[in-house]
């Protein structure tokens, strides 16, 4: 009975090892041993910001081929390097991203009903889409932040979250966390190269401003002490804030609704106040740029655009080369406006942080006579921008316009600016101006227009000027220079 009973628990056995090697072989799925490996390299933190369901799912993609070297977010080049050399493939390192919060409302923005239901985001965002009237503004109950796995992001004192940069690894949990889109992960290539939309949630000084700032982000940044921030800020849209600070005609300004309180924002002067902390500092706030790329760009025109270009496309990696025609770089900024208006110290000190960046210049080198596309070419300049200003002033339709010694406001500003000798100037206030500074004479203007229709700013007329120079206005019709008198002004004698 005993061995009957073994005999047959021997042939169940049997049978059953029979059937599952028979199912091993049908039923088997092979398992790259370097998933395995992979996944030992990888963080270990499962926290599936790669998209994928933990390490595992990271490593199967890596193997697969579906995603590179850089799928783990948080473990940066050094895992990269790990990832790479197990699966014998290139480096491959992915620009870094960071939370970026478009919010500056908080607190300040105003409640439609009172809410008392869960303190989350999400669940008040259910209702209504959010008790704050701004449809765009953040609802301040952090949500962002209990989603966040990395501690990089806390609630600040005005009722929106503030994010540690040092902390965050662009895992875009606070991302989906957030019902309104306040938070999005961006990098430094896509902030540099955005332009506005109509999508966007601007306020009406930033729709104004031509150079696209971010108006209300660096006059918060300023107003919390955060200087370096805020000059950040601004040179993510131009590379020039102390410059653009003396001459900007402050368009936005005519927008910013405080003026239906009381008066605009010094929005201008505020930009101004930061760019010149940075240069009374003595020490220059680091640009960051990206690695290179060996993109050789030859930028022809040495003005505000070309410096603008190389600017640009050196933080974004590339390697510009500046080629002018000027013995120095600068364009009207230095030949066409004033040095009271602009100082040169000022301008040299701007452009020469420019091309610490690692940007190449060929001043007096003219394009069509030096150099050109071809030649250029030769050297190993893929891409080409021609900046080359608008040095070409109009001329007044009067008698006499084109007489020996009279010279246009632009090109009389640049014998200026070069130190030559000139006479006689015409068009400019800024020439005026210039005029007593350079050849201590008594300048006198004459518009084709009374004074509240001049073009010139108020504020932009030098007092020196004002005391120096004798103003007229002309008959727009008169067919010679001979001003007529309105007001308190003096006659000038004609000729």
């Amino acid at each position: 009975m005993i061995v009957s009973s073994v005999l047959v628990l021997l042939g169940i056995g049997f049978t059953a090892a029979i059937v599952l090697v028979a199912a091993s072989k049908i039923f088997y799925v092979y398992e790259d041993p370097r998933i395995e490996k992979v996944e030992r390299v990888l963080a270990g933190a499962n926290c599936g910001a790669c998209g994928y369901p933990g390490c595992n799912g990271a490593a199967r993609g890596v193997v697969e081929g579906k995603a590179g070297s850089d799928v783990c977010v948080i473990g940066g080049p050094e895992v990269a390097a790990n990832v790479a050399e197990v699966m014998g493939i290139e480096l491959k390192v992915a620009e870094p991203k960071l939370a970026f919060v478009d919010c500056t409302g908080g607190d300040r923005a105003e409640e439609v009903y009172e809410y008392e239901g869960a303190k989350d985001c999400r669940a008040q965002a259910m209702l209504y889409t959010g008790s704050k009237m701004c449809p765009e503004g953040c609802l301040g109950y952090g949500s962002c932040v209990t989603a966040c796995p990395f501690d990089a992001i806390r609630m600040g004192p005005n009722g929106y979250p503030v994010v540690h940069p040092d902390h965050c690894v662009a895992c875009g949990s606070c991302v989906t966390a957030c019902p309104r889109g306040v938070i999005s992960l961006v990098s430094l290539s896509s902030r540099l190269t955005h332009l506005n939309l109509e999508t966007d949630c601007l306020a009406p000084c930033r729709q104004r401003c031509p150079g696209q700032i971010n108006i209300p982000r660096y006059i918060e940044q300023a107003s919390r002490g955060d200087l370096a921030g805020a000059l950040e800020t601004i040179r993510e849209r131009i590379p020039m804030p102390l410059s653009i600070g003396r001459v900007c005609p402050r368009p936005c300004e005519s927008q910013c609704r405080r003026q239906h309180v009381e008066d605009p924002v010094g929005i201008n002067m505020i930009k101004r106040y930061i760019a010149d902390w940075e240069l009374n500092s003595g020490e220059r706030q680091p640009v960051s740029c990206l690695p290179d790329t060996g993109r050789k760009v030859a930028v022809v025109g040495g003005g505000p655009a070309g410096l603008s270009c190389a600017y640009f496309l050196r933080r974004l990696g590339h390697e510009p080369t500046i080629f002018d025609s000027m013995p120095k770089l600068g364009g009207q900024l230095r030949y066409g406006i004033p040095e009271y208006r602009l100082p040169n110290a000022v301008l040299d000190w701007e452009i020469e942080g420019i091309l610490d960046l690692g940007i190449e210049v060929r001043s007096e080198t003219k394009f069509g006579r030096d150099v050109s596309v071809t030649s250029l070419e030769e050297e190993g300049f893929e891409a080409f921008f021609l900046g080359i200003g608008a040095w070409q002033s109009t001329h007044l339709p009067i008698e006499g316009a084109d007489a020996k010694g009279v010279m246009a406001g632009i090109e009389f500003l640049t014998k200026v600016g070069l130190g030559a000798e000139a006479r006689w100037a015409k068009r400019s206030l800024s020439s005026a101006a210039a005029t007593p500074r350079w050849t201590a004479r008594e300048p006198a203007c004459a518009w084709a227009r009374t004074s509240p229709w001049s073009t010139a700013e108020p504020v932009r007329k030098c007092p020196q000027m004002k005391k120096k120079s004798r103003l007229a206005t002309m008959k727009a019709s008169s067919s010679r220079c001979s001003p007529r008198p309105t007001g308190s002004s003096r006659t000038i004698p004609a000729g």
